[in-house]
């Protein structure tokens, strides 16, 4: 009787074998379940944040909030709203990722299709790097010695004895524009940096210079790059507190100097919903905890906003195949 042998799998139907976490050594296990603890914790840690500030954000949070504007007086707790801050927080992210944006995607382009000379592009990572580890106090302090010159009296309230006032939301705006400078210039260096050198070659192929390129080709690509940095930059300038307190003063309201409509706010002074937070705070003067919390918590839900707005502009320039971060995401 002849035996038959059993026909093989083919090679490219191999089932690969299934890893199982009872093969590990101990010492991956514990590695493993500790990611997964770590990645747990602050999930939770978020969700508490949420949750508590939701709770006693929504508890006090009324409409006429909203549209009220702060009481005149330091104490908070009778009258007022905070219409003021919104206004300074949307006002103050504005012109700080105004500021920011044309120069750091400039120097993004710069140093990476450029890079001439080497040591000088080196010096200019180099001193992003810098600001971004400079704490927001040091910029404060060093706006307020910057802008008290004569030469830029321009940008603030100057007194009649000429001497400069420094404060501003022009002044306060531009040292903003620091701290969300290095986001957006690490976002738009590494989605140049992921577009494949094909790209450029096939462009120089069709006849186009160099500056055609990077205006007609590299920018449109890098486009949600630059979103993701200016979002992430505005969340940073829409949550600081050190800078608003020293360069913009300690008024609850809009304090307008000038009079030339709109440069009269720029030039004016106010407060944000970081600083109005702090002030009606316990360790504040304002004596309204419960306006602190619903302040808080919309300036929470700010923030979430521009976080989202982040992962959908990632998710969207994933979808390309050109974005390569979120500083990182979308890969």
């Amino acid at each position: 009787m002849a035996v038959t042998a059993s026909p093989r799998p083919a090679p490219g139907k191999q089932r690969p074998k299934r890893e199982s976490m009872a093969d590990w050594r101990w010492g991956d296990r514990i590695a493993y379940v500790l990611c997964w603890g770590a990645g747990l914790a602050l999930c939770a840690i978020a969700a508490l944040i949420m949750g508590y500030m939701a709770v006693r954000g929504l508890q006090y949070l009324k409409p006429s909030l909203l549209w009220s504007h702060p009481s005149g007086e330091v104490d908070q707790s009778d009258s007022g709203g905070f219409l003021d801050p919104i206004i300074g927080t949307i006002l103050l992210t504005i012109i700080g990722i105004a500021i920011a944006t044309p120069i750091a995607v400039a120097a993004a382009i710069w140093v990476v299709e450029y890079g001439r000379p080497s040591g000088l592009a080196r010096m200019v990572e180099s001193g992003i790097e810098v600001v971004a580890g400079t704490p927001d106090i040091v910029l404060a302090i060093f706006g307020l010695a910057l802008f008290q010159h004569g030469l830029l009296g321009w940008m603030s309230f100057t007194a009649e004895g000429g001497a400069v006032f420094g404060r501003s939301f022009l002044t306060a705006g531009a040292m903003m524009s620091l701290i969300a400078l290095p986001m957006v210039f690490g976002a738009t260096r590494e989605g140049l940096q992921s577009i494949p050198a094909h790209v450029r070659e096939a462009s120089y192929g069709l006849g186009k210079t160099k500056i055609a390129t990077i205006r007609r080709v590299l920018l449109p690509a890098v486009r949600p790059n630059v979103s993701t940095g200016a979002a992430l930059g505005m969340g940073r300038i829409a949550g600081d507190t050190a800078i608003v307190v020293i360069l913009l003063g300690a008024t609850l309201r809009l304090e307008k100097e000038g009079g030339v409509p709109g440069l009269d706010v720029l030039k004016g002074t106010g407060s944000t919903l970081t600083s109005y937070v702090y002030n009606n705070s316990p360790a504040g003067e304002g004596n309204a905890p419960e306006k602190a919390y619903a302040a808080a918590f919309v300036l929470l839900l700010l923030v979430v906003a521009l976080n989202f707005t982040v992962d959908l502009i990632a998710r969207r320039g994933a979808k390309t195949g050109l974005e390569g971060t979120r500083l990182g995401a979308g890969r």
